[in-house]
């Protein structure tokens, strides 16, 4: 059975999590984009993993702004509580640590839902870092670049 964060707990988290990470506003600008991204996830016909509902719940909470400031924030904080509640507890201090660079990124529009995917599945799996396929494709999302041959065949 999976735990579910309430919309009482998931406002009362942004709040805290504001306070505790610098400041900030608690006004909302949508705050249905936090309330549907709660109620969807609990549907297992559209997310009917453990890892499905993570993904989206981070990538929602991240893209769709419910709130003027906080958002990247409150997506870490809010997959941390997820992953707390449903007792994956091992692999919460490296989601943590590295969901603070991500974030920013996925916010920004450089790292698109399936390659998140990837990332929440690697820290599930606990493994110790990325592997190197998916260290190259963080790098070349992060980077907006392409590595390889243009056109003259000169090396970019």
């Amino acid at each position: 059975m999976i735990l579910y964060i309430t919309q009482e707990q998931a406002e009362h988290i942004h709040k805290k999590t504001v306070d505790l990470s610098g400041g900030g506003s608690y006004e909302a600008i949508n705050i249905g984009y936090l309330y549907s991204a709660l109620e969807l996830i609990q549907n297992d016909d559209y997310y009917p993993t453990f890892e499905d509902k993570l993904i989206h719940l981070v990538w929602s909470i991240n893209r769709n702004h419910a709130f003027s400031d906080g958002n990247k924030r409150l997506s870490i904080t809010l997959g941390v509580q997820f992953l707390s509640l449903n007792g994956y507890l091992y692999c919460i201090e490296r989601f943590l640590r590295e969901m603070e660079n991500i974030s920013y990124h996925l916010a920004a529009g450089r790292i698109e839902k399936e390659l998140l995917a990837e990332i929440i599945h690697s820290f599930l799996e606990n493994e110790e870092d990325f592997c190197e396929e998916l260290k190259l494709k963080l790098l070349l999302a992060i980077d907006n670049q392409e590595i390889g041959f243009n056109e003259n065949d000169e090396l970019v």
